[in-house]
């Protein structure tokens, strides 16, 4: 059983959380001494450039030559280790960091900033941040007193001219107004899924969230009874995933296949229809709950065990993309497990990875010339979504080779079915593209795939079936260049038509 989770808010001002360690203010009214700051392992490199840390100055010296009596300057959220005392910063680092390196600078020699001993430098970009930031107010610190000085000073930001650090005079009071009066909101909780839930908040400022990010904190929430150090585990490996890549995973991908396997159409994933991606929860007992919930814990048990290495056997897979997810960790393990078989799927180097290797076809679709514009983007998702539901059905994680001849005849057919779309449109959208998918009687090979796919009990009976359907295009239909189909450059065809004419799907 967890601990009972513990929520403490207070505030303190820079001198007293960096100099002083402690926080004068807390909301029962009691001072927190030796708050000992940490930045985890976990946390992303500090990223702060000297632009963004001469900006903060900036916007300091503002609040201090408008008489500003207290200047709140963010929010900083620390997970509470109750086992050796330590405060690990959730969110906040780049902030608190930068005051940590102005003080450095600002103060007399014979001070120092504890928290910046501690300070975890193994990164490059972090020491070279660091390193670059304190610098920059070096520089500022030491800006002469004359005029042409001060002249050379007004081009150092590009929004506004600043005030020059001029004498020790204006250096003192600059340092003494952010220690006394520069303040900051202290949240501090000892459980880390209601730290990192805190974060994905205090992240919303002023933007909208992605639905990925919103999805990470529903099933953070339901992991409170899972330990400290399984939890940062978990984050640190969704936090260690290409963001923008995670976003097009369930934006692009996962939700438009979940939709179109439904025989919905599927436009745009966001805070409104993420509960798609929430899934069983644990409170849930219903047979329909219990039977997918069964099937996650014993596929999971086996993979931890030692029986797959005694035995020989493969790991037990226990997602598939038309099944519901279930909340809380596995919703983490099934992110991940779709990420990489994706990347794999995408990566064509016959030595690296199992699935797509080296196939002719895809060399052509991965020129230059066929990854630009939208009609070539949207009919090369079509495609790669194809191939990423056959893996998750029919192959193993480490597929023999009859796996992988069956998946190379797969790809024939998944190309002349994505790009008869693109072959018949000059100007491709995702409207055209989704009655394509839901079935238009007059665009040729219009039918939904992937319903093929997710209904074939093996891949000899989807091939069987695809053999059927998919026609050849006539060349009355096509509005693609029909030229050079046979023009080869570095031993690459490219066309993309030519297969259509090796394979036997162009009528001439």
């Amino acid at each position: 059983m967890a601990d009972k989770i513990k929520l403490q808010l207070g505030i303190a001002s820079i001198g007293d959380l960096l100099l002083k360690k402690k926080i004068p203010r807390m909301r029962d009214d009691k001072v927190l001494e030796n708050v000992e700051l940490v930045v985890p392992n976990y946390q992303r490199p500090y990223k702060w450039t000297a632009k963004n840390a001469i900006q903060l100055l900036d916007d300091i010296i503002e609040a201090k030559n408008a008489n500003k009596k207290v200047y709140r300057v963010g929010t900083l959220i620390l997970h509470h280790d109750e086992k050796d005392n330590s405060y690990n910063i959730v969110d906040g680092q780049q902030r608190i960091t930068t005051f940590a390196l102005l003080l450095l600078a600002l103060l007399e020699e014979e001070k120092n900033i504890y928290f910046l001993n501690e300070f975890f430098l193994d990164n490059p970009f972090t020491r070279e941040n660091v390193a670059n930031n304190y610098r920059a107010f070096i520089r500022r610190r030491d800006a002469m007193t004359d005029m042409r000085t001060k002249e050379v000073a007004h081009t150092l930001t590009e929004d506004r001219a600043i005030e020059v650090l001029s004498d020790d005079r204006n250096v003192s009071d600059l340092r003494d107004f952010i220690e006394n009066q520069c303040e900051i909101i202290v949240v501090i909780t000892n459980d880390i899924s209601e730290a990192f839930q805190f974060f994905d908040s205090q992240n919303a400022r002023g933007k909208k969230l992605f639905p990925h990010d919103l999805l990470k904190a529903y099933h953070l929430r339901e992991m409170n009874d899972l330990g400290v150090d399984d939890t940062v585990k978990i984050v640190k490996r969704w936090e260690d995933m290409n963001q923008n890549e995670l976003a097009d995973l369930f934006g692009e991908y996962l939700y438009r296949v979940r939709e179109w396997l439904r025989g919905n159409k599927a436009w745009e994933l966001n805070e409104h229809n993420i509960d798609k991606f929430k899934g069983i929860n644990k409170g849930d007992n219903s047979p329909y709950a219990q039977f997918f919930k069964g099937a996650y814990a014993y596929a999971d048990m086996v993979n931890m065990s030692a029986m797959p290495f005694v035995s020989g056997m493969r790991n037990l897979n226990p997602f598939q993309l038309e099944a519901p997810i279930v909340a809380g960790k596995p919703f983490f393990d099934y992110a991940s497990h779709y990420f990489n078989i994706l990347k794999d799927i995408q990566n064509n180097d016959k030595y690296v990875g199992y699935f797509v290797n080296g196939n002719v076809i895809v060399q052509t679709l991965d020129l230059r010339k066929y990854r630009n514009g939208t009609g070539n983007r949207i009919t090369r998702k079509l495609f790669d979504l194809a191939a990423l539901l056959y893996v998750d059905r029919f192959c193993p994680e480490k597929p023999t080779n009859k796996d992988l001849d069956l998946f190379e005849q797969f790809l024939v057919l998944d190309f002349v079915w994505a790009y008869s779309l693109r072959a018949q449109y000059s100007n491709l959208g995702w409207l055209s593209a989704q009655n394509y998918i839901m079935g238009n009687p007059n665009i040729i090979n219009s039918f939904n795939l992937y319903k093929s796919i997710a209904e074939a009990s093996t891949p000899e009976a989807l091939l069987s079936e695809l053999a059927d359907l998919i026609k050849p295009l006539p060349r009355y239909v096509v509005k693609a260049n029909t030229e050079d189909v046979d023009n080869k450059e570095d031993g690459v065809y490219t066309n993309y038509l030519h297969y259509f004419v090796e394979n036997s799907f162009f009528e001439k």
